[in-house]
């Protein structure tokens, strides 16, 4: 059976933006980002994204959720066209995907289950059974189902990091995108991420993981994307790695 294709990026060009879309003959060429971008990822697949900070990764997952547009080339993201799409289709677009922010942006004032109730209903949960039954579902998952009643300050690092990725998979999404998740969290908690998202990518869920943690990657070998002055290129991470410590 062929592969689910959740991003499809052929030749994409990306520009800083200003938060205003525009069209692309109104940008400079001094605010191109990234330029000829070729990506596919299909569903189930673990993809790393490295590169110097500023090279153009976060701005390629903002693309992705349609945070920036996308203004040259041709991209379709787990069934949306980035070219075509519109405002009002965005917030359905990010429900079909997780995401994971480095800076956790939880509700400060909810708890762990109020956290994730109150996103479910805001993207249309409306069983009050349902809801539950998933909350406990994604809680079980990411080893936080005795801490429910817990407020985030009393969470510990990692335990806000795996609250974040519990919420990004209430919807059963298709790809997750996590922007630099272990960049905060000690070696030993960020074994524990990345078996966790090393697991949901087996149950079929797509993970693109933008990192520095370049340990991470040979402890966790997985397809890597190398972002270098405006490009991309997909990187053997082995003979990289081997070329460099010779």
């Amino acid at each position: 059976m062929d592969s689910v294709r959740v991003i499809d990026l052929r030749n994409v060009s990306i520009y800083h933006t200003d938060g205003k879309r525009r069209s692309r003959k109104t940008y400079s060429s001094d605010e191109l980002v990234l330029s000829g971008v070729d990506l596919r990822v299909d569903a189930g697949e673990f993809v790393y994204l490295i590169g110097r900070v500023g090279s153009g990764k976060s701005t390629l997952l903002k693309t992705l959720y349609a945070e920036i547009d996308l203004s040259e080339g041709q991209g379709e993201v787990v069934g949306f066209d980035l070219r075509r799409i519109k405002r009002k289709e965005i917030p359905y677009l990010r429900r079909s995907m997780g995401i994971v922010f480095q800076d956790y942006q939880l509700l400060t004032d909810r708890n762990v289950f109020r956290n994730l109730y109150d996103v479910m209903r805001a993207t249309g949960w409306s069983d009050e059974k349902a809801i539950r039954q998933r909350i406990d579902e994604v809680l079980h998952l990411t080893g936080l189902e005795q801490k429910s009643y817990k407020m985030p300050f009393e969470l510990s690092g990692g335990e806000q990091q795996r609250l974040v990725i519990a919420r990004a998979l209430l919807n059963r999404p298709r790809l997750l995108l996590a922007d630099e998740p272990t960049g905060n969290l000690d070696p030993l908690t960020a074994d524990g991420i990345m078996e966790l998202f090393k697991r949901i990518a087996a149950d079929g869920c797509a993970v693109v993981m933008s990192t520095h943690n370049i340990a991470l990657i040979e402890q966790y070998p997985s397809r890597t994307i190398m972002f270098s002055h405006g490009h991309i290129n997909e990187v053997d991470m082995a003979t990289l790695l081997q070329a460099s410590n010779n």
